[in-house]
């Protein structure tokens, strides 16, 4: 019931800038850009449940700057400012593809943005990119998009610039 060190990480001999957790699972990443992935099968991408931290071997060879997870929902941006999205939750779209995915996956809708910060919800995902635009995705109610109308659906499975002023991103240490 005390925190302690996590001792597969400690032998790895790597300084660990970042951590990210949700319900049953814990991503951590390196200064060098790896990631590692333990608890629920989807984290680490290997299709099992890990109780030791692995590397995430779909993203072996690609540098990490940027970690997120929520409960079975896990994102990453990578130093080109690509976003990757996986798990299993995505019937509003929130991971910016149709349907669950059990490996990361770049979020087509946003190519040609270089992202810089990304929120994510249980429903919805939200993401600024280096220009300060906001682009939106998941379920239309949670991002404050409204009740789907007739035309509409409920989810906005394809990343959307939203009506906002820009935003500015300030990378903190």
């Amino acid at each position: 019931m005390l925190p302690r060190r996590v001792k597969a990480l400690v032998q790895t001999r790597r300084r660990f800038i970042a951590v990210a957790a949700g319900d049953c699972h814990a991503l951590a990443l390196t200064e060098e850009g790896e990631l590692y992935g333990w608890g629920h099968e989807d984290a680490n991408g290997h299709g099992r449940e890990e109780r030791t931290p692995q590397r995430v071997a779909a993203l072996v060879g690609q540098r990490i700057k940027l970690v997120y997870a929520l409960d079975y929902v896990y994102c990453v941006v990578t130093e080109k400012g690509e976003l990757l999205t996986w798990g299993e939750f995505s019937a509003e779209g929130n991971l910016g593809h149709e349907g669950p995915q059990a490996m990361p996956k770049r979020v087509e809708g946003l190519s040609g943005a270089e992202v810089a910060a990304v929120a994510i919800g249980w429903t919805h995902t939200l993401a600024a990119d280096a220009d300060g635009v906001v682009w939106a995705f998941g379920r239309r109610q949670a991002l404050g998009l409204g009740a789907p109308g007739p035309e509409a659906g409920a989810d906005v499975p394809t990343p959307t610039p939203i009506p906002t002023p820009r935003v500015r991103v300030i990378n903190s240490p």
